[in-house]
């Protein structure tokens, strides 16, 4: 009997990138369901939205910067505080490094656990590793509401709600009409739920369509222009989102397993979903966590390197 691999260890494929203006002086890099970095560009300076998994790979994003602009990246905003979105952020030479304080308190709970646990999950997302100073820290937080101006372009970073994380925030250009939303909307990419709130996410999509973005840099999947497409992404992201939890909720709550979970999962979910990117990925994470939420367990627990082989192995039978 063949072996499954854990997660994506044995996903060592490179993704062709890809750098889309999305709106004047707004762009989204992206990479076939790898982590996008959202750029944007002001008059006197430049603001990139997650830095990437570590300082090599975000030179990536800094040699289309390069393409574009030779204007200092004066900040880099952090949409939430998983590990292979803030640890690249030494590397931009920023002069203030920006996140929710719920973002900060989280790296401050969970941080060097995250690192630890998405690294052996993914090791390809951190190539050049050993350039990572230590965890990523925000220089400047805020509760719900910050505004930015790079020149005359104002940037809006707001906290709308629970959703892939507690701390998620996303980044509106209102010159533009154009949002990066960070990991809370995915296109043709599965959602990862592990540190997710099931029953905040629809409310937090809401609040993102109620701005009619003309333009969308998700945190996963290619770049969204025009208002149909984002509102397909929306769709797409809440469907997925309700049809993890639903099922694996009923069996938690009649006193199932969680390899039964799992099971009931399946049997909603890869009809509509199994071609998206990582979602095999992401399947045990979520049922994990959705299995916890189902039983009322609000805040998640944190995941470490020695919990994923349990889960693992719980899954498995």
């Amino acid at each position: 009997m063949t072996t499954k691999a854990f997660a994506s260890t044995g996903d060592m494929s490179e993704k062709k990138t890809s750098f889309t203006e999305i709106g004047r002086d707004l762009y989204a890099f992206t990479a076939e369901g790898d982590p996008n970095t959202g750029v944007i560009i002001g008059d006197d300076s430049v603001m990139v939205v997650d830095a990437q998994a570590t300082p090599a790979m975000a030179g990536k994003v800094i040699e289309q910067i390069r393409t574009v602009t030779d204007k200092p990246i004066k900040y880099v905003v952090l949409s939430h505080y998983h590990a292979v979105r803030v640890l690249g952020a030494s590397a931009y030479g920023a002069s203030e490094i920006i996140g929710s304080q719920t973002c900060r308190a989280m790296i401050q709970e969970r941080g060097q656990e995250d690192w630890d646990s998405e690294f052996g999950r993914f090791p390809r997302l951190f190539r050049g590793h050993e350039s990572i100073p230590g965890l990523t820290w925000p220089t400047m937080t805020f509760e719900r509401r910050m505004t930015l101006h790079l020149g005359r372009r104002r940037v809006d970073l707001v906290r709308l709600g629970r959703a892939h994380t507690a701390g998620d925030i996303v980044a509106w250009v209102p010159d533009q009409g154009v949002m990066f939303s960070g990991d809370i909307v995915e296109y043709h990419s599965a959602c990862y739920c592990g540190d997710g709130h099931f029953g905040d996410w629809p409310a937090t999509l809401d609040a993102i369509a109620a701005y009619r973005p003309r333009a969308l840099s998700p945190g996963r999947g290619d770049a969204l222009v025009g208002e149909a497409k984002v509102q397909e992404a929306l769709a797409l992201t809440r469907d997925f989102v309700t049809s993890t939890y639903r099922p694996v909720a009923e069996v938690a709550l009649g006193g199932g397993t969680l390899k039964e979970a799992m099971a009931a999962c399946r049997a909603v979910c890869d009809p509509k979903f199994s071609s998206y990117a990582i979602y095999e990925h992401c399947l045990p994470f979520n049922v994990a966590r959705a299995y916890d939420e189902a039983l009322g367990l609000d805040h998640p627990r944190i995941w470490t390197a020695d919990r994923d082989r349990a889960m693992w192995a719980a899954l498995q039978g």
